[in-house]
């Protein structure tokens, strides 16, 4: 059964976020509030959480997976990013953006695409989910909180506990969150490219 902790939207509380990070060290999928949409999270190097991230969301390994940093910093480290592409992070982030970048020789083969060795990247711009990675000390694998067949994320802390009780360990409820993911960007090419429009306004990259 899940675990629901009601935590503040905009000043999180330092003891729940303690928990949280320990629950996810000891494997746990946790779900989660963003900048965007409500998402599932575990620990980078848990396989077995992975897997089952994937089954909640009847995802293949062809899916990208996201992973959610605290900074730039941190993505130089996870991605190989050159000087053209860094500026664009930088004048983006945080924000509601999704990055797909070559991931670097410090991730996990399971958690990239398969053929392209890629992953998304993103810098959340969200109290809870920054709060939460400042408390791990590392980076979050994630994906939207959104069920197969289904046309939007979910959003309310209940919706998530009748919907999936069974298969999360915890859930950071701050209240209503948007059901507008991230606007997905390509930047593995030698221009921009605009794979799924969100959140993210457009217009800083030239798309119409």
């Amino acid at each position: 059964m899940a675990r629901v902790v009601n935590i503040h939207p905009d000043s999180p509380q330092q003891r729940l976020l303690a928990q949280a990070a320990d629950f996810i060290r000891k494997g746990a999928i946790v779900a989660l509030p963003t900048d965007s949409c409500y998402a599932l999270a575990c620990h980078l190097g848990d396989k077995e959480a992975l897997d089952r991230i994937r089954l909640i969301r009847q995802m293949d390994e062809r899916h990208h997976l996201t992973l959610m940093v605290r900074d730039l910093s941190e993505i130089a480290h996870f991605a190989r990013v050159d000087n053209a592409q860094y500026r664009l992070l930088k004048a983006a982030t945080p924000g509601s953006y999704t990055f797909i970048l070559e991931g670097s020789k410090e991730l996990p083969r399971r958690v990239m695409h398969p053929k392209r060795k890629t992953i998304g990247v993103r810098v959340p711009d969200h109290p809870v989910a920054l709060a939460l990675l400042e408390e791990l000390q590392e980076p979050l694998l994630t994906t939207t909180l959104q069920l197969p067949g289904e046309d939007s994320p979910l959003t309310e802390g209940w919706e998530i506990l009748d919907r999936l009780d069974d298969q999360l360990e915890l859930i950071l409820d701050a209240g209503t969150c948007g059901i507008e993911p991230t606007t997905v960007i390509d930047l593995t090419g030698s221009a921009p490219e605009l794979v799924r429009a969100g959140r993210g306004p457009l217009a800083p990259f030239g798309f119409d």
